[in-house]
């Protein structure tokens, strides 16, 4: 795979060069089937241009993901397993070193709690389990404790799992690899030439480093973005693009979240439209990969939620490290109003996080819009 956007090698003249209007969208879905990047003057078309049609936009967007997923949506469920006492300064989150947010701060769970969180996460549905730690890194002893959690859950379980602990290394990565880790997250969450205005304590090379690490281990990556942060169009460009370079099969992009007390706020871009250009082009530059909406999708997509399965075929559900996300039951309700699967796994009963049973048959799948149980309005019914 190419890095760069404008490579030769990336674009051949055969397809080099998509015609105007409905050709112009058939031209981003051929070429991405083809595995074929596109240029930048496109990405920087997707992002910015004036002329683009939100919906056949989509739609091209849809052409690789059905081919590489179908229709089906991965679910997955975070754990977070050590919240706060961080020593370092990521400017974007709540448990940094400098961060006034109003959290509550514990070290690692026992693996008691760890354990029964990944049976429930497995009960309701999810694919994968994402343990994640704050702080630096693991030690080595650290490392092998996770590695025993690990085990345990994948003995128990038919759902894999994701660790999300830190910088780490080649020792750390053979102890997870052979404990049976399934991937290893480490966002870049921005471009190199930004990283030091969100990040001082480490380096955006410290953290393609360890993404290094678990691909010479053989575990899969987990690593995406953060948009909303000051960015520009070029800014996700790199990142795309970094990501396309580094063949990393999953691939988060969150929108910023503006908690209080953080020193980085959203810098006021994110509007429904602009979170999907994201995810377009994000699926056009990286057409295999499992792309997930991830933190913020409630909040800055809004009504617009169901879209974004278009693009992108992989979430979270029930909220983020230190933020509510909506209940499990409104996000798969979403899924499957939207046309969409739910892919869930082998203990998981379809459907188990409705009331009544498995396939709410004979029950009205109507929802009252304030979540309760009375339709009329007050004034007009009758006491």
């Amino acid at each position: 795979m190419s890095a760069a956007p404008t490579s030769s090698t990336t674009r051949p003249d055969a397809q080099a060069q998509p015609g105007r209007g409905e050709d112009r969208y058939a031209a981003l879905a051929r070429n991405a089937l083809a595995g074929i990047a596109p240029s930048e003057a496109e990405c920087l078309w997707i992002l910015e241009g004036e002329d683009v049609e939100l919906l056949p936009l989509l739609q091209a967007a849809y052409e690789p993901r059905r081919r590489a997923f179908g229709r089906k949506v991965m679910v997955h469920v975070l754990n977070n397993v050590q919240n706060g006492l961080c020593p370092e300064d990521c400017g974007y989150c709540s448990q940094n070193k400098d961060s006034e947010a109003a959290i509550r701060k514990y070290a690692m769970k026992s693996d008691e709690a760890i354990l029964a969180e990944a049976e429930a996460a497995a009960k309701a549905g999810a694919s994968r389990y994402c343990m994640v730690l704050s702080g630096r890194g693991p030690t080595v002893g650290r490392t092998q404790r996770i590695a025993g959690l690990i085990r345990e859950i994948k003995s128990r379980w038919p759902i894999e799992v994701c660790l999300s602990a830190g910088l780490m290394g080649d020792e750390h990565a053979a102890i997870l690899k052979e404990a049976g880790l399934d991937r290893m997250n480490h966002n870049l969450n921005t471009s190199e030439s930004r990283y030091d205005a969100i990040t001082s304590t480490h380096t955006w090379a410290d953290r393609v480093a360890t993404l290094e690490a678990a691909k010479r281990a053989g575990i899969e990556s987990c690593s995406g973005m953060i948009v909303g942060m000051g960015e520009g169009s070029r800014d996700i460009l790199e990142v795309a693009f970094k990501l396309r370079e580094l063949e990393v099969p999953s691939i988060p992009v969150n929108f910023l979240i503006p908690i209080a007390g953080n020193r980085v706020q959203e810098d006021g871009s994110l509007t429904p439209e602009r979170c999907l250009r994201v995810l377009c082009l994000m699926r056009f530059v990286n057409p295999t990969a499992e792309l997930r909406v991830a933190g913020g999708r409630e909040g800055h997509l809004r009504s617009m939620q169901p879209f974004a399965l278009y693009p992108a075929n992989s979430l979270f559900v029930e909220g983020y490290l230190t933020t509510k996300g909506d209940p499990v039951e409104d996000t798969y309700a979403m899924i499957r109003d939207a046309g969409f699967e739910i892919e869930g796994n082998d203990c998981w009963l379809p459907g188990a996080e409705r009331e009544g049973d498995a396939a709410g048959a004979g029950r009205s799948q109507f929802r009252i819009p304030d979540g309760s149980d009375q339709l009329l309005k007050p004034e007009i019914a009758r006491a």
